[in-house]
């Protein structure tokens, strides 16, 4: 006989139905034609088969359900359902992120949580991977349809304005690399950089001209070589000299002496420190073909820095001659040039490889002149002249031997033979006139000319065995050389040819 187990009375949701209702369910679901006790015992014989002591125990069951009973387990230690009472809540499974929860990360299929779907942050069940995989592909062909017709809109629009302006045709061509951090010593580039810091920029203004010139720093007491012609509009009441040196200052300047027949002038500036004299180079040693470095202001453009070879020497030129009496007339046996020279260059330095002074600029050959002369400012007419490539230079050693007289004395010798020419002679060579201009012998009594032999009417055709064509020609010769200098003369008299040496004597006369 089956005994009852009773509800607990802490679990009234999960107790275990009593005998007598365990009985009348056995009994609604027995099969037909069986019988069935009260106390729920299925009797598979049927009525006739039951014993007479049945009702007995069926009145012991009755008794029974009102004893109390003891469980059919023994008690849970851990008091959980459905044989005990509930113990604590257990806690809730272990769970992710929805942004991070990956397929590797779900949890195993036995679980309870893995027949859910994961949850995206709002809650909602996420759509399933091929929903997914579909609306990536329409999201994907919407984006590319939308690119393709913005690209060609974009595109005839940009194709569109090339036609129209050329663009089609423009050429791109490569840019230069940055320049190397430095240049040869040669260079023109390196030239100038050494030189510039001692080249200056002159404005003269004077009571009614008024002239822009150049000049360099040759010592560190401010002295200054430049050109004649161009402080001579300072030399009258009131005239000024402003230099302005390559790094913006400028200072007044003052005329410490002046020659023109050599054309050189030294100017000197006061309270300026820190000046640097340009190195001088030796004239003499310059043969044709060497490169040069001319700097100026051609223009009034300041730093001006052009570059050519010497293409001559001993080139005799005259410049000046605007005053008339021939006071202002410059004789110089100079280096020709093809480095452009033009108006403003004037008292400028020609350079050698070396960043060394080996001539003053003085002169050019400009289009319109008439003769081999014409100041760097001017033809022989006054007139503003541009550079052709004929460019003429003061020899650095005579122009150094005058700026010394000059700073020393104001003044500067010449050498003189002591004789007057024939200017107007128009054959070969440089002719003795009859007489000198105030009425008296051409050649002077006890001078160098007389002590060598020379007369009225001699004409000489050689200096040194170089030729010479005219009497400018012969005075060129003469004042490169110093005062005491000996010379071998080629002179015609009579029809024959004598050779006479000479020593030069001295004059501070131009």
């Amino acid at each position: 006989m089956d005994e009852a187990i009773p509800t607990s009375p802490e679990t009234p949701g999960d107790a275990v139905p009593a005998a007598g209702e365990r009985a009348k369910e056995v009994t609604t679901a027995a099969p037909s034609g069986a019988a069935a006790d009260t106390d729920g015992d299925f009797d598979p014989t049927g009525p006739a088969a039951a014993p007479a002591g049945n009702v007995q125990e069926t009145s012991e069951a009755a008794a029974a359900a009102d004893r109390p009973q003891r469980p059919r387990h023994a008690p849970d230690p851990c008091s959980t359902p459905p044989h005990g009472s509930p113990g604590p809540w257990a806690p809730a499974p272990p769970v992710q992120h929805p942004a991070t929860l990956t397929a590797r990360q779900a949890p195993p299929s036995d679980d309870a949580w893995a027949a859910q779907a994961p949850l995206p942050q709002t809650g909602a069940a996420l759509p399933s991977a091929e929903r997914r995989r579909t609306r990536s592909r329409r999201t994907f062909a919407a984006g590319a349809l939308l690119l393709a017709v913005v690209s060609g809109a974009v595109g005839g629009m940009i194709g569109a304005y090339l036609e129209r302006t050329g663009g089609l045709e423009a050429v791109q061509l490569p840019q230069p690399g940055p320049p190397p951090p430095g240049r040869p010593p040669g260079s023109v580039a390196a030239i100038a950089a050494r030189a510039l810091p001692s080249v200056v920029t002159l404005h003269v203004s004077g009571t009614d001209e008024q002239a822009t010139g150049t000049g360099f720093v040759i010592d560190t007491r401010g002295h200054i070589l430049t050109n004649n012609h161009v402080v001579a509009p300072a030399v009258s009441g009131g005239g000024r000299i402003s230099v302005t040196f390559s790094s913006g200052a400028s200072a007044g300047a003052t005329v410490v002496g002046r020659d023109t027949g050599y054309d050189l002038a030294v100017v000197q500036v006061h309270g300026v420190r820190g000046l640097t004299p340009l190195p001088l180079g030796d004239s003499d040693h310059v043969r044709v073909g060497d490169p040069v470095v001319a700097i100026g202001a051609p223009f009034d453009l300041p730093n001006t820095v052009t570059a050519g070879i010497i293409s001559a020497k001993e080139r005799p030129i005259t410049s000046g001659g605007g005053s008339g009496d021939g006071s202002d007339v410059s004789y110089v046996d100079a280096l020709q040039t093809d480095a452009p020279i033009n108006p403003g260059n004037s008292g400028g330095p020609l350079l050698d490889s070396q960043a060394r002074a080996v001539g003053v600029n003085s002169a050019i050959r400009s289009a319109d002149s008439a003769d081999g002369g014409g100041g760097p400012d001017g033809g022989p007419d006054g007139g503003q002249a541009g550079s052709i490539g004929l460019g003429f230079a003061i020899p650095i050693n005579q122009a150094k031997r005058v700026a010394e007289e000059l700073i020393d004395t104001g003044k500067a010798t010449h050498p003189v033979i002591g004789i007057t020419l024939d200017m107007a002679y128009s054959g070969d060579g440089a002719r003795i006139d009859d007489q000198a201009a105030d009425g008296g012998p051409a050649v002077t009594e006890g001078g160098p000319g007389a002590r060598a032999g020379l007369r009225a009417g001699d004409v000489i055709t050689a200096v040194d065995g170089q030729p010479v064509h005219s009497g400018a020609e012969l005075i060129v010769r003469t004042r490169a050389h110093r005062p005491g200098d000996r010379l071998s003369l080629t002179v015609e008299r009579s029809g024959a040819e004598k050779r006479l040496t000479l020593v030069l004597g001295a004059s501070d006369r131009n």
